[in-house]
């Protein structure tokens, strides 16, 4: 397995698969084991992917100072990458909380990014707030409604939607991360789980790690193409979120999976190739 080292001697890993330019792909969590990536549903057919193992994930080291796990201290992570593979500009694809790390690295190095995708993206770095009721909107799918889990995970939602709330309550919500919640997701999620650093993601969005008008300053100047994917039953990061992220450039697009969670390339693994692969395209 490749690997290179940090700016501050930490070994860090990445796996490559797939044909075609690179795309430097950043998980989320945050700090998950890249493995839960996979293909991206198949677009490892349109480009070789790298996934980055971020520090203290999957087969990186764990670094010295924990305080480097806060998301601005990686930025620099993914610029020695970007260095090792010896790319004058990357495309890069960030999910979930992982798009905050692709847009911290987009803000301090604009130059070097060729194309971005924010999929289902995080909103931490660019202060986006979602309301209680957009997320329980997204919830509130038809093919949702009739199953026996939605109302005991619908009445955990509603508590986190207004401020209250536990870790056990966070858990019972996870089906309206997935657009199907059958055997498969519930497998899927339990994985994730278990290949989270509980530690790393606590410091992950600690104080500091953020400048979000910043951010979005540097977004309004960015004059690359940028494509935002969107679930349409993601109680995470809901439509209306993802389509107030995609008018922060002058050159996004967003796209919006029906029927689709968190992890659009379980729900539609043909269409996220597709639409991910035909923007990296053109």
């Amino acid at each position: 397995m490749p690997t290179f080292p940090a700016p501050d001697g930490t070994l860090l890993a990445y796996h490559a698969s797939g044909s075609g330019a690179p795309l430097i792909c950043l998980p989320g969590g945050p700090m998950q084991d890249s493995a839960y990536l996979d293909d991206l549903g198949g677009l490892d057919a349109h480009r070789t992917l790298i996934r980055l193992d971020l520090r203290g994930t999957g087969a990186s080291a764990v670094p010295e100072d924990p305080a480097s796990y806060r998301c601005d201290r990686q930025v620099e992570d993914v610029e020695a990458l970007r260095a090792h593979l010896g790319l004058d500009t990357v495309d890069l694809l960030g999910h979930s909380a992982g798009a905050n790390l692709a847009a911290l690295y987009t803000a301090r190095h604009p130059e070097r990014v060729a194309r971005l995708v924010l999929l289902t993206p995080g909103t931490a770095a660019v202060g986006l707030d979602t309301s209680g009721e957009e997320r329980l909107a997204a919830a509130r799918r038809p093919w949702r409604e009739e199953e026996p889990w939605f109302g005991p995970a619908y009445a955990a939602l509603e508590e986190l939607a207004a401020g209250r709330g536990s870790a056990e309550t966070f858990k019972a919500v996870a089906p309206f991360f997935h657009g199907t919640w059958d055997e498969a997701a519930r497998e899927r999620n339990a994985a994730m789980v278990r290949q989270r650093n509980g530690e790393a993601a606590g410091v992950y969005a600690s104080e500091g790690a953020f400048a979000p008008e910043a951010t979005r300053a540097a977004f309004a100047e960015f004059d690359r193409p940028v494509l935002v994917v969107a679930g349409e039953g993601d109680a995470n990061t809901p439509v209306p979120t993802a389509a107030a992220y995609a008018a922060l450039f002058p050159k996004a697009e967003l796209a919006v999976l029906a029927g689709a969670g968190h992890f659009p390339w379980h729900d539609d693994a043909g269409w996220t190739a597709a639409t991910v692969g035909t923007f990296l395209k053109d």
